[in-house]
This record gives structure tokens, sequence and C-alpha cells, in this order.
């Protein structure tokens, strides 16, 4: 078990021991206060040509922005808005930034996160840590009429015009805290400033009571093997691939490997978990469980895979989509057209 699964793994549990980080947990929203408000006074006036959308988080760990974007993106394109997307590439490595992301970009230089963006989504991908400059380069180089910056609601340097934030229905705010006593990066309240507040699937948490909560849910919509790129829909793959007992290898590298293993047993299927940090690249090693069950792997973590020169034949990858409702769409929308009466 790592650090970051040992971490997590307490504040989901509310181990009473996470009581002796409360004063670093203090002095943590104190510098992030102090933080906020300088960047907010020196860089909040600089609006761009284009509205800016945030989808963030307060809370560590996946949440459900990125399939989120890819549906924005597409829901945005149909009502007559060419969007594209800024991030901060979390785990790639490029020579020089900021960087625009294509399908043919090495996941060693976008990160995994950016290129699974630009390759589902079919749209303009900029990334680089300074998230102005991403936007930047995004309008001078591209036709884009609107921005979505995935991740970036702590990011206060950049300007925006709405903040839409995603909460993990399943983890909701963990224990309420603060890091590194818990997940938070900011307090609770925050959420009331947002212009948006999303749930990704059933709420377990009711002490979120922010008024006007969207819904969205994530659904597989086919298994894809990786080594010949063949696709099967669900019910064909149930039919084809598990044995009797339906027992398969899931391995996850992403912020919530919980709800990847949820998301295989509600179709059916009995996974078993193989947890990995957010973002960790994963070898064939790491695939290789000595037996014959088939092994599943998150979206996420096959565009990694897809680059590995030799993937074993036995490996699949879950495709999934986030579900969003007409009206929540109508609802953004209508937010970004009153971008455009002067106040």
């Amino acid at each position: 078990m790592s650090l970051e699964q040992l971490i997590t793994g307490a504040w989901t549990r509310n181990s009473r021991w996470l009581v002796l980080l409360l004063p670093f947990t203090w002095l943590f929203a104190g510098l992030s206060n102090l933080r906020r408000c300088y960047l907010q006074r020196r860089y909040q006036g600089q609006p761009y040509t284009a509205p800016v959308v945030i989808v963030g988080n307060i809370s560590v760990g996946g949440s459900g922005k990125t399939p989120l974007i890819i549906a924005l993106v597409a829901a945005l394109k149909q009502r007559g808005y060419s969007p594209g997307v800024v991030s901060r590439g979390y785990s790639g490595n490029a020579a020089q930034y900021p960087l625009s992301v294509t399908a043919a970009t090495a996941v060693s230089e976008s990160g995994d996160e950016p290129l699974l963006i630009a390759t589902l989504a079919d749209c303009p991908v900029v990334v680089d840590a300074n998230r102005r400059a991403a936007v930047d380069y995004l309008l001078d180089h591209h036709q884009c009429n609107l921005v979505l910056s995935d991740d970036g609601l702590q990011h206060y340097a950049l300007h925006r015009d709405i903040e839409l934030v995603v909460v993990d229905g399943q983890r909701g705010l963990g224990n309420g805290r603060q890091l590194p006593s818990g997940p938070l990066r900011e307090k609770p309240q925050r959420l009331e400033q947002a212009d948006m507040v999303v749930i990704n699937g059933q709420q377990a948490d009711q002490s979120i009571t922010v008024s006007g909560l969207q819904k969205m849910s994530i659904r597989p919509t086919q298994f894809r093997h990786l080594q010949s790129g063949r696709r099967l829909a669900i019910e064909d793959w149930l039919e084809s691939e598990p044995g009797t007992n339906r027992e398969v290898h899931a391995v996850a590298a992403i912020g919530n490997p919980q709800r990847f293993a949820d998301t295989l047993s509600q179709i059916g299927l009995a996974p078993i978990l193989h947890r990995f940090d957010d973002h960790q690249i994963l070898s064939l090693d790491d695939l290789s469980f000595g037996d014959n069950l088939p092994v599943v792997v998150t979206a996420k973590d096959a565009i990694k895979l897809e680059q590995v020169a030799a993937v074993s034949e036995n490996i699949w990858a879950v495709d999934i989509e986030a579900v969003i409702d007409s009206s929540f769409v109508d609802k953004l929308v209508l937010k970004l057209e009153a971008l455009k009466t002067p106040s």
C-alpha cells in the first residue's frame, strides 16, 4: 500500500490519529486564504476574449471532471460553441510549453487526461502548468470562443467567468477537513461561491445542501481490446469473455479506483481490484497476475498503455461517458449568454 492510499483510507475512515495533523491543517488553510486573496487582487481583473469555465473540485482525488469535460465539449458544440480545453498536464513532461495536444502526442509529454480529452473530444487542448499561458496560447492559435479548464479551481491567477465544481457523490467531502487531516483543498463553504455544483453519481453525503445541485453519472459504453483495437458492446463482451464466475482483474491508476470496481460490479462482473496511485504509469508487469483471467483497465490508463509496444492479449479497456441532463447544459448556456450582456 502506497502512502497516498494509506492517507486516503484514513480520511475515509476519519481515523483518530488525523487530529494530530490539525495544526498543519490550520496552517494550510491560513496560507491558502492569503494566497487566494493575493492572486485574485492581482489577476482576476484581466478577462480574456472568450469566456473561461473552470471545471474543478475542492477535494483531492478523482471526481469525474475529465469525462464531464468531454461531455460538455460535445454538448456545447451542438449549441454552436467552439470550445477548447486547457490543462496542467499532470505527469507529462514536454520539452516546451505551452504544448498543443493531439491524439498523436506522446502521453509522456501531455499527461494522460489531456491526451484522453484530445482523443475523445476532438477539440483543441493546450497543456501548461501556467494556465494563463495555456489560455493565451489556445486563443492565439485556435478558433475557440469558449475555454474549459480541466481542474484549476485553486489556480487563482487564472481569470474565470464561471466556476463549475464537481463532487464525487460516493465520497462527498470526506471528513470535511482541509489538507492534510482531510481531503479538502478548500473549506466546504467554497461550494456556495461556485456558479454550479455537480454531484457525480448517487449522493451519499447529505451534508451538501447547496441549492441548485446538478446531477451527472458515468456509464460504461463498450469494452475495447487494447492489442487489436476490437470493440464489443457490454452485453457481447460479457457473453464472450469472462468465465462462469465472472472474475476479472480490475486495474486502476485513477483518483478513485473503487468507483471503477463498483462500475464493473454493476454490470455483473466480480472484479479483483488492483489500486495504483493516480496518474501512475503502468508497466506490463503491473498487469500480469499469473492466471488466465481477463485484465480490465480504465480508459484513462488505456490511453497510456496504447503507446506501449507490446500489450498482452488479455487486456481490455472499459470506455465510459458522462451522462448529463439537457437542463444542466441549458443553465450553463444561459450563464454564458449572460456574459455577453453589458452590466
